[in-house]
C-alpha cells in the first residue's frame, strides 16, 4: 500500500477492504469485479477512493446481474454519483429494515407511513415526540402512550440501552 501511495508502483490489486480509510489522490481507475454482488454503498464507498486528485476517476463495474434488484443497482451506479440519491435507491430497493430493531433491511415493522413519501410528516412528528419527551422523559402524562411504546418496542429499547 505504501509503495502504491509513494508512486513506486502503479497497480494495487485489493480485496473491497480499500473501501474504507485509504485516500490515494493519484489513485484514477477502479475495477470492481462482481460489481453486482456489492450494495450501493458499498460500490458508492468503493468508487470515492478514486479520482480525488487532479486527474479524473474512473470506476469500472464488471457485472452479471442475475436479479432485476442487481440490474437496478448497477443502474443506479451509473446514473448517479450523488451518495443521497443512492442512498434513497437503496431503501427503495433493499427496504428499510425494522425502525425499531435490528434488522437491517427487508420489509418494515413501521406501517404508518412511507418514509421516503412522506419525510416531511415524518419530521414533523420526530419534533412533536421531541417536544413531548424534554417536557415528559418518562411519559407520566401520557400512561397510554408509555403502555404503548413498552408493549410495541420495549425489547428494542433494551437493545439501545435506553430502557
Amino acid at each position: 500500500m505504501q509503495e502504491f501511495e509513494s508512486g513506486n508502483i502503479d497497480l494495487l490489486v485489493s480485496t473491497s477492504v480499500i473501501e474504507v480509510g485509504v485516500d490515494v489522490p493519484n489513485a484514477s481507475v477502479m475495477i470492481i469485479e462482481g460489481a453486482d454482488r456489492f450494495g450501493l454503498s458499498q460500490l458508492h464507498q468503493l468508487r470515492g477512493r478514486i479520482g480525488r486528485g487532479a486527474e479524473k476517476g474512473w470506476c469500472i463495474l464488471i457485472s452479471n446481474p442475475k436479479t432485476q434488484e442487481g440490474r437496478e443497482r448497477i443502474e443506479a451506479m451509473i446514473q448517479t454519483t450523488d451518495g443521497f440519491k443512492i442512498a434513497e435507491i437503496d431503501l427503495k430497493l433493499r427496504g428499510p429494515g425494522e425502525v425499531c430493531g435490528i434488522r437491517q433491511h427487508g420489509i418494515t415493522d413501521f406501517r404508518v407511513a412511507d418514509l421516503i413519501r412522506d419525510h416531511k410528516i415524518l419530521i414533523e412528528a420526530r419534533v412533536e415526540a421531541e417536544k413531548l419527551l424534554s417536557q415528559d422523559p418518562e411519559l407520566k402524562n401520557e400512561p397510554l402512550l408509555l403502555k404503548t411504546v413498552i408493549e410495541r418496542i420495549g425489547d428494542s429499547l433494551d437493545i439501545a440501552g435506553t430502557a
